[in-house]
């Protein structure tokens, strides 16, 4: 979408870039070429300038001039130029991020590979693993995950951040991560369905108490779970949002979600219900 975008160009607001696509013009390539008469020849040029500034910095990979300029509701657009250096993110803690309150595990899917980050593991090789990336996607994570995050390890995240929360909501779906889930029709079924972010406090309070290692592999399974769903539910809305744009662009595929290495384990989602909420 970046090809056709002209509203992170200074003085060039929505109006502008309508009016540019309406004149025929569908992308930067095609303004460079031939300026619509409409403008001033000290806009056009202007315009042109920062054309083929846009070219540079989406050829070298660079996202931050997109991301600094474009409005937060158009950040969007960024996704599918840099989609290959694109992370899933979901963190699972003990808590909403009060004193004490700790990460318990972080979920990592980048359209390839899985990973996850166990507390008393692995979790500190997080903050560098998490700097391969250029864009992290999270669904409320700016509000949660990311201030979570800079806090717990004292860092500052400077990736581009798409939260689904707000992109979603914007094309009518509401509620959390799993409602919006249902309303794309990929509700989760069986035990996975019956865990939450409370019921996966509990987990880890059985595992890191009791050593019960099937307690951290439904902990797991479960943070992993929202992460393969986040690219789903990316490239739903991207492709929900191109069609908000009055031009002929070709929507992203939905690739098939990669095996989730853990799996819930029923038993012990039984045995916490009947311990806690007494069923």
């Amino acid at each position: 979408m970046l090809h056709h975008s002209f509203s992170h160009i200074p003085s060039v607001g929505t109006a502008t870039e309508q009016r540019i696509w309406d004149s025929g013009i569908c992308s930067i390539d095609e303004f460079i070429q031939t300026p619509p008469g409409f403008l001033s020849r000290a806009k056009q040029a202007k315009i042109t300038e920062h054309a083929h500034l846009s070219k540079r910095q989406i050829e070298m990979g660079l996202i931050d001039y997109f991301y600094q300029n474009l409005a937060a509701k158009e950040h969007w657009r960024i996704f599918r130029e840099f989609q290959s250096s694109t992370v899933y993110l979901d963190i699972e803690t003990t808590g909403l991020g009060g004193p004490g309150d700790v990460i318990t595990t972080i979920a990592l899917y980048d359209g390839q590979q899985i990973k996850h980050y166990v507390n008393g593991e692995n979790l500190n090789d997080f903050p560098q693993a998490i700097r391969d990336y250029q864009v992290i996607v999270t669904y409320n994570g700016k509000t949660f995950d990311i201030p979570f995050i800079e806090n717990y390890f004292g860092i500052r995240l400077t990736q581009a951040h798409l939260d689904l929360r707000y992109i979603l909501s914007s094309l009518g779906y509401s509620g959390g991560l799993k409602s919006c889930e249902r309303q794309f029709g990929i509700g989760r079924t069986g035990s996975l369905a019956e865990v939450d972010g409370y019921f996966a406090v509990l987990l880890w309070n059985d595992y890191r108490k009791k050593r019960k290692v099937k307690s951290l592999e439904t902990l797991l399974a479960y943070n992993i779970e929202d992460v393969l769903n986040l690219e789903y539910l990316m490239i739903q809305a991207y492709n929900l949002k191109l069609a908000t744009i009055p031009l002929a662009l070709s929507k992203l595929n939905i690739p098939t979600a990669p095996h989730n290495p853990f799996e819930i384990d029923t038993a012990t989602v039984n045995r916490l219900k009947s311990q806690y909420y007494g069923y």
